[in-house]
């Protein structure tokens, strides 16, 4: 069993940054692959990056690429996720997940946080 807790949401400037953090309980958490989706209001939930269990590798959805940054730290069981270069389309909800592989991560969740809102005025 894996627990999600977001934090670190808030309202920015267009052009600023904002950092997340996750904090996850449970001893899975160390083999999972981890992300963070979010959802503006009317719309679905969007995939934005994952890394996987150690690190090593990571996907950003084509939107945050090159301004947002996902990293893990397994000894103090977090995942961060740095965003720069915040536009208002950022906007969302942002939630963090664990799936037990990535296929799983994108398309079969396994867990998810409560989420942490995210405003981005123009």
């Amino acid at each position: 069993q894996v627990q999600l807790v977001e934090s670190g949401g808030g309202l920015v400037q267009a052009g600023g940054s904002l950092r997340l953090s996750c904090a996850a309980s449970g001893d899975p958490f160390r083999t999972y692959t981890m992300g963070w989706f979010r959802q503006a209001p009317g719309k679905e939930r969007e995939f934005v990056a994952r890394i996987s269990h150690d690190g090593s590798d990571t996907y950003y959805a084509d939107s945050v690429k090159g301004r947002f940054t996902i990293s893990r730290d397994n000894a103090k069981v977090t995942v961060t996720l740095q965003m720069n270069r915040l536009k208002p389309e950022d906007t969302a909800v942002y939630y963090c997940a664990a799936g037990s592989t990535w296929y799983r991560l994108q398309y079969a969740t396994d867990y998810w946080g409560q989420g942490t809102q995210v405003t981005v005025s123009s």
